[in-house]
């Protein structure tokens, strides 16, 4: 169903932009909207398609375990390389971030929608804020790992070890409260 939710949105617009550029004068308005309509149709249809299959009680249970799971090692591993700082060079902290940490994150990405399924907005906004600080912390020491500077390699992998444990803590507290 999300296939052709997706499908439809690119006919309906490609068909929409076509009836849209066939006059520079004025819009055959009786082509355009049930053109523009079929495009709001594949909309509709893909977001609920999504929306179902992120509400399934298997793939929620699923999902909350992979988070909690990649948070856990996210945490872990930042705290290690916190603690290496001083022994890694640090034109080679991008390469140990790079190794040890995106399957992680990206596992984490692919699930997070869930959080707002099981435990609502404002929860995801809460736990989102901590991730994506600690997120753009990493970012930064990688590029500072790139252009040598070890003082903010420091500075920053610390950050991000904070706001990933933040992180860590709040998701824990939302599933022993529920």
């Amino acid at each position: 169903m999300q296939r052709i939710g997706l499908i439809l949105v690119v006919l309906g617009s490609l068909l929409a932009t076509w009836v849209a550029v066939q006059s520079t004068t004025q819009i055959n308005w009786k082509l355009f909207v049930p053109a523009a309509l079929v495009g709001v149709i594949g909309v509709a249809m893909a977001q609920y398609a999504r929306r179902a299959m992120t509400e399934h009680v298997d793939i929620v249970a699923g999902n909350i375990q992979d988070i909690e799971t990649s948070l856990g090692s996210l945490v872990e591993k930042v705290k290690q390389l916190n603690r290496d700082k001083g022994t890694i060079n640090t034109y080679d902290m991008r390469y140990k971030i790079d190794e040890m940490l995106l399957d992680d994150l990206n596992t984490f990405v692919e699930a997070r929608e869930t959080i707002s399924v099981r435990y609502g907005l404002h929860a995801y906004a809460d736990i989102m804020s901590h991730f994506a600080a600690g997120e753009r912390y990493l970012n930064r020491v990688w590029s500072c790992s790139a252009d040598g500077y070890i003082d903010e390699v420091n500075t920053y992998i610390a950050r991000a070890e904070d706001q990933f444990v933040a992180t860590l803590s709040r998701f824990q507290e939302l599933r022993s409260a529920s």
